[in-house]
């Protein structure tokens, strides 16, 4: 019976270390599946490439296989390339209170709020009511139907839909998003007739632009950050 129970605890911790492993591998990586349906990394683990930071280099680092604002004056972390209609999935990790966002479409790299549309990124786990500046909106717009995202110092896991004029938002696997820009036809306007901050009407802002990751003075993580572009077709 000794030696059953030993072999099975062997056999078990091996088991664990595979399934760790392979469970750590799969952090910024493409699965074979992900690869044939044109998934692309855009960040791999460990540098930079493809970014660069608006303001100071040193205010962005790596670690743990993350991407980490240090609230170091850092300004933005663009992407090299431009995006127009994509899906676009990432996991980001809050300290408690802090605020940013996951600015899209973003034309003019000088503006990027009255150029670029912004998901907000903020410390509002538990708010029973998510308004247009919680977690998963789009910012001054258009608020979340319901408040999916975690307490601060979990992973959520976001995924971002753009083709054409409309726009899903997914977090921890519910909707809670659907905006259709082409209803927003008036300047500094929201549907339900609030304002909002914004120079150009939602359905003329810009439909192509870079992704950027906001430095808004507090710590925040990224990573698994994959992309998908899609063809211009709406079907």
């Amino acid at each position: 019976m000794t030696r059953r129970v030993t072999v099975f605890c062997v056999v078990s911790l091996v088991l664990v270390c595979i399934v760790g492993t392979a469970a750590g591998a799969a952090t910024n990586a493409l699965t074979p599946t992900e690869k044939a349906a044109g998934w692309k990394l855009l960040f791999d683990g460990k540098t930079f490439d493809g970014w660069r930071a608006t303001g100071n280099p040193k205010g962005w680092t790596t670690e743990d296989r993350a991407i980490v604002n240090l609230a170091k004056g850092g300004g933005y972390l663009v992407t090299d390339d431009q995006f127009d209609d994509f899906v676009l999935s990432l996991e980001f990790k809050l300290d408690k209170g802090v605020n940013s966002g996951v600015f899209f479409r973003w034309a003019d790299l000088r503006d990027p709020v009255q150029t670029g549309i912004e998901m907000q990124i903020l410390d509002s786990y538990g708010r029973e009511k998510p308004g247009r500046h919680d977690c998963g909106a789009i910012y001054d717009c258009l608020a979340p139907t319901k408040n999916a995202c975690k307490p601060a110092g979990e992973w959520d896991k976001l995924r971002l839909t753009c083709r054409d004029n409309l726009i899903w938002i997914d977090m921890n696997g519910k909707r809670i998003v659907y905006m259709n820009l082409d209803k927003w036809t008036t300047a500094r306007q929201n549907l339900d007739g609030s304002g909002n901050k914004f120079n150009t009407a939602y359905k003329d802002m810009p439909r192509k632009g870079y992704i950027g990751l906001q430095d808004h003075g507090g710590k925040i993580w990224f990573r698994n950050i994959k992309i998908k572009p899609l063809k211009a077709s709406k079907d």
